[in-house]
């Protein structure tokens, strides 16, 4: 049995096509059923409904055999006892600085100000703002990052931005890339080396149905 884990939304509707170029159909849709474990047309291929952030962790610890993660997620792991094979390049968007609509960050950085960030990925921000010399205080947040700005409680936020609606919505700002997103197949190392034979053929079919821009 062939396991994959997959998050629900954006990821698992982008990778629809890649599962179908593989032959494998998920015969109930994750966005109307309860399971958290879906058959497959194949018999030999079940797919698992967790978290996105949980993606790699179940695939590190063999929980899963396959996973999709974005490269966000995967940054923050770290990336333990994970092959990743293929860049499948859905679910993309951009990691961004954003800042309130009248602060002047140029100005800040030139000055030397240390600048609180709050964000969900403080390992991906810290190395960012290190990379550029600059001191600044990471405050987590698990979600409306948006607000920190706009109450006080930080001057810039490092998140993810798609089309940017919701930055322009709460009056700031993108200032800064801090790198580009994607997501990832994933693979366990350990069920690689034994179970090669099964995984590798959707391995292969993945990589010949990635959309190509």
């Amino acid at each position: 049995m062939i396991t994959i884990a997959l998050s629900k939304g954006r990821i698992f509707e982008e990778t629809t096509p890649l599962l179908a170029a593989a032959g494998i159909q998920s015969l109930e849709d994750p966005e109307s059923s309860r399971k958290l474990i879906l058959p497959t047309n194949r018999p030999d291929v079940r797919l698992i409904i967790v978290r996105a952030t949980d993606v790699p962790t179940y695939v590190q610890y063999g929980a899963a055999d396959l996973g999709i993660a974005g490269k966000d997620v995967l940054d923050e792991h770290g990336g333990e006892g994970l092959y990743q094979p293929l860049d499948l390049n859905i679910a993309r968007c951009k990691m961004m600085v954003a800042v309130r609509e009248d602060f002047d960050y140029e100005a800040s950085i030139r000055q030397g100000a240390r600048l609180k960030v709050v964000t969900k990925y403080v390992k991906t921000a810290r190395a960012h703002f290190a990379a550029k010399g600059m001191h600044v205080d990471l405050i987590k947040l698990y979600g409306s990052m948006e607000l920190g700005p706009l109450v006080g409680l930080a001057d810039a936020i490092v998140d993810l931005v798609s089309t940017g609606g919701t930055l322009r919505a709460n009056k700031l700002k993108a200032v800064e890339e801090v790198g580009a997103i994607s997501s990832r197949l994933v693979v366990n190392q350990a069920s690689y080396k034994v179970n090669r034979p099964m995984l590798q053929p959707i391995i292969d079919s993945f990589a010949g149905a990635i959309r190509q821009d």
